[in-house]
């Protein structure tokens, strides 16, 4: 049930909190997740050691690092307000198209 007197930007910056703390979540969890399966599996190999062909990365590293990339500039984007005003912007200038300005 939506009420109809709420301030839209200000329901626009919840909502967008609201989808990034759900992400934060599901990132955290299923990087967990992964990082068990290695530990259960492959990490009783020891991927830590010096190897024949260099050092060995376990493989859950670039999950948690370039996801965790993202989850991190999703988060600087919807608490700096940045993304905000950049839509703001992109939406007056739509109008002022519309209107042939």
């Amino acid at each position: 049930m939506e009420a109809t007197n709420r301030d839209p930007e200000l329901w626009r910056i919840a909502k967008s909190r609201a989808k990034f703390k759900s992400h934060l979540f599901t990132y955290l969890w299923v990087n967990a997740l992964l990082w068990i399966i290695w530990a259960l599996t492959a990490g009783q190999h020891d991927d830590w050691h010096m190897g024949r062909h260099g050092f060995n990365i376990p493989w859950p590293v670039w999950s948690t690092v370039f996801w965790g990339l993202g989850v991190f500039m999703n988060g600087v984007r919807v608490y700096s307000g940045f993304g905000g005003q950049m839509s703001e912007r992109e939406y007056e200038r739509l109008v002022r198209e519309r209107e042939g300005r």
